[in-house]
């Protein structure tokens, strides 16, 4: 007999345990409203992509727009103009050395297309010995099988163990641990059969929201740089903001080889992502030898309707008070942080930007933690919306929250930490 209780297979959830799915029906600013009127604040952005806020309305009308203009179009051998105005935008916001935008529809899909550009670019200039991919511990990088490959091998992926290509990793840089995390990459890329070194710059999200300094991000790239290795950054979390600055790599005056932006690329309103890369990459694959053509699409690549939220959302950052925001949002999230500083219940106490998170101690740790559905089930009763990593609890708001938010937020995990702790 065909099993109907879950027609929709909803993404990293276990129905086991979570059979029922709370329905929203509308959203505002920071928060998203029930059919029945109950308001519940966006404490993670609805899994980070939400910058400025629900329905932003320059984004909204941007969308609105577009819609009545030209919904979709072939980007093969095709252009529009809401796709020409968010590259132009992208190259004037980042490095110089990055000169050349591909287009896609997710975090995933945007580092894989990173993953190959950098393999292609060695094999079509003949340095056909350059395969191997360094990653860092803990990290998660995607659900595809190349993104899988590159993230942290564990509950995320072992049932796919079998279609995923080896890599090497290098140990998170966690206080003490520099050092030993800049000589195993020294060593490795020294062996000269490196293609690449991914990693999440500054903030290791889905891996626990595990912090690191820009130092360390700097010392990573003078050894890729060194030896010829390509440093791909994947700023797909990290990036619009949430660290503080626009990206990441900023704060470590870190001009990446391959970058991979998404989630807020569109405020949070529509899927797209985008990779940038150097000359020399796109180089390597323009060529009258039809073989050396990058491979890569999807059916909605540079979709009309996600690039003209998308360059509304850059228009947002360029003439805008959005920086002015963060940095009060960044300002109270160290204020309410400063609680939990001689508490004994937690342990962990980190912030990078906008990013605040704490680990409760508890029985067992780590992202299968038992207090993780239980701590998420006792924030929704109280109508917000924090989604723990096992027992690593993360406040990651919209840029709009206000005092009286984070109030609600901060209290409640205080409640929570007398109850489970």
């Amino acid at each position: 007999m065909t099993d109907r209780r879950f027609p929709i297979w909803h993404p990293f959830t276990q129905h086991a345990i979570m059979p029922e799915m709370l329905k929203i029906e509308r959203a505002e600013g920071a928060y998203l409203e029930t059919p029945d009127g109950r308001q519940i604040f966006d404490g993670i952005s609805s899994w980070w992509v939400v910058t400025h806020g629900h329905r932003q309305p320059d984004i909204i009308q941007a969308i609105k727009d577009q819609a009545d203009k030209l919904d979709q179009v072939i980007f093969a051998g095709h252009t529009h103009t809401p796709a020409e105005e968010v590259a132009d935008g992208l190259l004037s916001m980042t490095p110089d050395t990055l000169n050349h935008v591909f287009f896609s529809d997710s975090g995933s899909t945007c580092v894989e297309v990173a993953l190959k550009m950098a393999l292609g670019y060695w094999q079509h200039i003949g340095e056909t010995r350059r395969t191997r991919i360094i990653v860092m511990e803990n990290s998660y990088h995607g659900d595809t099988i190349g993104t899988m490959s590159v993230g942290e091998r564990g509950v995320f992926n072992a049932p796919y163990d079998p279609l995923m290509f080896d890599v090497t990793s290098v140990p998170f840089p966690s206080s003490g641990v520099e050092d030993q995390t800049i000589e195993r990459l020294e060593a490795l890329c020294a062996a000269g059969d490196v293609a690449a070194f991914i990693v999440e710059p500054l903030v290791l999200g889905a891996g626990g929201m595990l912090m690191y300094s820009p130092d360390v991000l700097k010392r990573m790239k003078d050894v890729c740089e060194a030896h010829g290795v390509l440093f791909i950054a994947d700023e797909v979390m990290v990036g619009w903001g949430r660290t503080g600055t626009l990206f990441a790599c900023e704060q470590a005056d870190v001009e990446p080889d391959i970058a991979c932006y998404s989630k807020g690329i569109t405020g949070g309103s529509m899927p797209l992502a985008v990779t940038l890369c150097r000359s020399e990459i796109f180089d390597a694959h323009y060529s009258e030898d039809r073989s050396k053509t990058f491979f890569h699409s999807s059916s909605y690549t540079a979709n009309p309707i996600a690039c003209a939220a998308a360059a509304a959302n850059l228009r947002l950052w360029r003439e805008g008070d959005v920086r002015d925001r963060i940095a009060n949002l960044v300002a109270m999230q160290t204020r309410y942080l400063s609680r939990f500083s001689e508490d004994e219940r937690f342990e962990n106490i980190r912030q990078t930007g906008t990013i605040a998170a704490l680990d409760l101690k508890a029985r067992d740790e780590g992202y299968l933690s038992s207090v993780g559905p239980r701590l998420y089930e006792f924030f929704k009763a109280r109508d917000l919306l924090l989604r723990p990593l096992g027992n690593t609890v993360y406040v990651m708001p919209p840029y709009c929250s206000t005092e009286s938010d984070l109030d609600q937020v901060y209290d409640a995990i205080q409640a929570a930490a007398d109850a489970f702790a």
